[in-house]
């Protein structure tokens, strides 16, 4: 683990709003991956996914000599990062912005670590890798296809790693809202898939 994954984040904003730059790219090099992991919980396309990211961190940027720190950065961060995804999937979905992924469609971030999937013991024979990568194929897809509200409860659990308290945080929603979200996302994800 590195200095900057150990820096104090309250420790950070008060460098940050003291005029130390630096601290902010500390921040940010903390917290982007997470942001684009929740954008792509929405948006389900990387382009858009790291434009809202990086937007996110350029709005944060500015407003963060207001932050008074009454929530946690990473909830606060959370919140910029979803409402700007969601304007994102609603301006592309208003304009018509390409709806349907092509099954035969290269995943997305294959090149690199995007998602967190349990990847093919390389020993296993062609037709059970195969298998596999039509599957985690097919659950990119279906994922794509299940309703924003759960899919982005779902992605913030088992891609982003966050508890439920800290997704409650950032969704404004109650914890079993949440909970009952998540499940709704995992039994539709396992019928989509025939599991």
């Amino acid at each position: 683990m590195s200095n900057h994954e150990n820096a104090d984040d309250r420790t950070l904003i008060c460098r940050v709003q003291n005029g130390d730059e630096g601290a902010f790219d500390i921040l940010v090099e903390k917290y982007s991956g997470r942001a684009y992991q929740i954008a792509y919980g929405v948006l389900a396309n990387r382009e858009d996914s790291e434009e809202v990211a990086q937007d996110a961190f350029i709005r944060m940027h500015r407003a963060l000599a207001k932050f008074r720190g009454e929530c946690e950065f990473t909830t606060w961060m959370y919140r910029i990062v979803l409402n700007l995804a969601r304007n994102k999937y609603r301006w592309n979905k208003s304009r018509g912005a390409k709806a349907h992924v092509s099954i035969d469609a290269p995943l997305e971030g294959e090149d690199n670590d995007d998602r967190k999937l349990d990847l093919p013991d390389e020993r296993l024979p062609p037709d059970k890798k195969n298998e596999y990568m039509e599957l985690a194929e097919n659950m990119d897809v279906e994922l794509k296809k299940i309703p924003e509200v759960y899919r982005q409860a779902l992605v913030m659990r088992n891609v982003d790693d966050m508890s439920y308290e800290e997704i409650a945080a950032a969704l404004k929603c109650k914890l079993g809202t949440v909970k009952s979200r998540i499940a709704r996302a995992r039994d539709e994800l396992r019928n989509r898939l025939g599991l």
